[in-house]
């Protein structure tokens, strides 16, 4: 049985109250992050397995608001543009999220976190790098990674921005794609692990608590964001993904 809501101290669901608000906060500025702020706030507090069921919904839910926040006749051409990613890393996160009980995930968070770590530094630097739409090896790569660490750890962000980065998308752009994306992928991971059993109704309850906060710090950050210019977007950008790269890396080798 995963996770009883009703048997977590008060303390701890106020401190798991911050974590929610502080995600959606980084998430409303940035577009993603929450699950990483999440599952690294949570297995603080509690089992990964459980804080990576605990993440389920309010990420789901606040993917869904950030896509919606654009016009509905605009989604075509996003799926049309970056079908091919969708279509792989979906498939991998299924396969992924099927193994999770059975498999460590310690190489492949520590693989990523170094990836993600050296991307984000080339952008600092202000290094070029582009990606043609058109470079479907490359683009199976970063989808495949994308989807079968996503399907294990709820954490398909960074790489997908390492995608959409190297495409150099305008910020508003940037955003509506993240939003799309993550909801088709957070979709995915629902059903995936309601299949695999992390997903319960036990699990369920302290999920949905975890909405309210995240719904609230999404709004803060999406107005914070509003005042930001291009390059700002895509300097805090690069630098909340070198912080997750290394935070990445403190939970495969330093936990």
């Amino acid at each position: 049985m995963l996770f009883d809501f009703f048997q977590l101290d008060p303390i701890l669901l106020f401190i798991s109250f911050g974590i929610g608000f502080l995600g959606g906060l980084v998430k409303g500025i940035v577009g993603f992050a929450m699950p990483m702020i999440l599952l690294s706030g949570l297995t603080v507090l509690m089992p990964a397995k459980q804080a990576l069921a605990a993440l389920i919904l309010p990420t789901l839910i606040t993917n869904i608001m950030q896509a919606s926040n654009h016009s509905n006749s605009k989604m075509t051409p996003i799926l049309r543009e970056h079908g091919f990613f969708l279509l792989i890393s979906g498939g991998f996160l299924i396969l992924s999220s099927q193994l999770t009980p059975h498999i460590p995930t310690r190489l492949f968070l520590g693989v990523l976190g170094f990836f993600i770590c050296f991307f984000s530094l080339f952008q600092l630097l202000a290094t070029k790098i582009n990606l043609k739409k058109w470079n479907f090896k490359l683009t199976f790569s970063i989808a495949a990674m994308t989807g079968f660490v996503g399907g294990m750890s709820g954490i398909w962000g960074p790489l997908t921005v390492v995608y959409l980065s190297a495409l150099r998308l305008p910020k508003e752009e940037h955003i509506k794609v993240q939003g799309v994306i993550y909801s088709l992928g957070s979709l995915l991971l629902l059903l995936s692990h309601i299949k695999s059993g992390i997903f319960t109704l036990y699990s369920a309850t302290f999920s949905v608590f975890l909405v309210i906060p995240a719904l609230a710090g999404l709004f803060l950050g999406s107005k914070i964001r509003n005042g930001l210019d291009e390059k700002k977007f895509q300097k805090l950008t690069s630098i909340v993904l070198l912080f997750a790269g290394l935070n990445l890396v403190r939970k495969a080798y330093f936990t």
